[in-house]
């Protein structure tokens, strides 16, 4: 049977996916509406970012239908992690393009290397860099953290901190710098970014329970949301 705290952690982690899909098809729908190319790639963005919370979505679909969690338990974190890269690749594209268009190329490269690097480590040197825990096998979903001062963890706060100066700090700024429904606009970005950061950190180190469900509930309404509300009508 699975526990309370399983059920919280899986059913916040597919709330964040059915939102974020919701709302990534919104913004795809709209970007072939009026062929706004920043608008498909928040589209994407949204869509990955929700799939980083593929792996508790799993884990307790799993235990529903088969008493048994995700199995070899590395899985979890390649379920989750694996769509890191492609969200971040997408986060500075769309900063990028919206704030130094003239240096997207070498921002976005730069980012596509580190991306590359971070997948070759959660594939490759996946036990060196999570630690999982799983207290009651059959009952509870999976917990998983990073190795401290791992490669990986190195790396996903570089993309976290980027996220945050460059896209929640950045947009914050340009909203001062603009008026009117363009400054709206810009402040949508900077809570959507500053919300995906904060909740992401927070994510990953609160272990499941009522706290984490909350963080979730503000992941899913906040992000996605904020994001389509700040391109809509680009």
């Amino acid at each position: 049977m699975v526990s309370f705290i399983g059920y919280l952690d899986g059913i916040t982690a597919i709330g964040i996916i059915l939102s974020s899909t919701i709302f990534g098809i919104l913004s795809l729908y709209h970007a072939r509406q009026l062929r706004a190319k920043l608008l498909y790639v928040a589209g994407l963005l949204i869509f990955f970012v929700g799939l980083l919370w593929l792996g508790p979505s799993v884990d307790l679909m799993l235990l529903l239908f088969t008493g048994k969690n995700i199995s070899p338990i590395y899985v979890y974190s390649l379920l989750s992690y694996v769509w890191v890269p492609a969200a971040i690749i997408c986060a500075m594209y769309l900063g990028c393009e919206i704030m130094v268009p003239d240096k997207k190329k070498i921002i976005v490269g730069v980012y596509v290397v580190l991306a590359i690097i971070f997948w070759y480590f959660i594939f490759f040197e996946n036990a060196n860099s999570f630690v999982f825990k799983l207290d009651n096998p059959g009952q509870d979903t999976i917990d998983s953290s990073f190795v401290r001062a791992s490669v990986a963890y190195l790396l996903i706060i570089t993309f976290l901190i980027s996220a945050l100066i460059f896209l929640g700090i950045g947009f914050a700024i340009k909203a001062k710098q603009a008026t009117g429904d363009l400054r709206k606009k810009f402040r949508y970005l900077s809570i959507g970014f500053i919300i995906f950061v904060v909740c992401g950190a927070l994510d990953s180190v609160i272990p499941p329970g009522i706290a984490i469900g909350f963080v979730r509930v503000v992941m899913m309404l906040g992000f996605p949301s904020s994001m389509y509300l700040g391109l809509k009508t680009t």
